[in-house]
C-alpha cells in the first residue's frame, strides 16, 4: 500500500451508464482532470481504470471509466478506494508530507528524549494536529506548526518537537 495514495472513495453510482460519484480524499479535487487512470482497490486486487470523463457535482467528482458503460459493472464497487501510484501523486512543497509517511514515526523532544510514536494526524481548519501515543498509552496532541515541529526526517521515521508550555 505504501506505493499508492488514496485520492477518492466511490460513494455511489450516477445514472445507469456506469458513472460514479467519488468523494475526493485529496487536497485538490481538480487533480482528477489531469489523471489518465486510477487504481481501484477491490479488496482482493488492484484494478486499473482509465478515466474517460470528469465532472463535478457539489463536493463530489463524477467519473466515467473507459469500457464501463453499465451501472451493473460498477455498482459492486461502492465504498471502494481509488488510488494513484506515488509517481502520479501531486508534487509536495517543501515542508509538506504525505500523512502515511509520517505515521509510526518516533517523536523525540529537542533534548533527545523519546516522547512517543505518531499514531494519527488530525486535519483542522487552522493546522494539522499530531496525535502522539506515549509508552504508557497516553495521547499528546501537538499542533503541526513551525514553533512546535522542529524537524521531520521521513527517511529515518523521526520527528523532533519542541514542547510548548501547556501541551503536556
Amino acid at each position: 500500500m505504501d506505493n499508492y495514495l488514496r485520492v477518492g472513495v466511490i460513494s455511489s453510482t450516477h445514472g445507469i451508464r456506469g458513472e460514479v460519484k467519488v468523494y475526493p480524499t485529496t487536497d485538490d479535487s481538480k487533480r482528477f482532470e489531469d489523471l489518465k487512470e486510477v487504481i481501484l482497490d477491490t479488496g482482493k486486487e488492484y484494478m486499473p481504470l482509465e478515466i474517460s470523463r470528469v465532472r463535478y457535482f457539489k463536493n463530489l467528482v463524477i467519473l466515467k471509466f473507459k469500457d464501463i458503460d453499465n451501472i451493473n459493472d460498477i455498482e459492486k464497487y461502492k465504498g471502494k478506494d481509488l488510488l494513484v501510484s506515488r509517481e502520479n501523486a501531486l508534487e509536495l512543497k517543501e515542508g509538506e508530507y504525505f500523512i502515511f509517511d509520517l505515521i509510526d514515526s518516533e517523536v523525540i523532544t529537542e533534548d533527545g528524549s523519546k516522547l512517543g510514536v505518531l499514531a494519527e494526524v488530525l486535519t483542522t481548519a487552522a493546522n494539522d494536529v499530531y496525535v502522539v501515543k506515549t509508552d504508557n498509552n497516553k495521547e499528546i496532541l501537538l499542533p503541526a506548526i513551525d514553533e512546535c515541529i522542529l524537524d521531520v526526517d521521513i527517511d529515518n521515521k523521526k520527528i523532533t518537537v519542541h514542547l510548548m508550555d501547556g501541551l503536556l
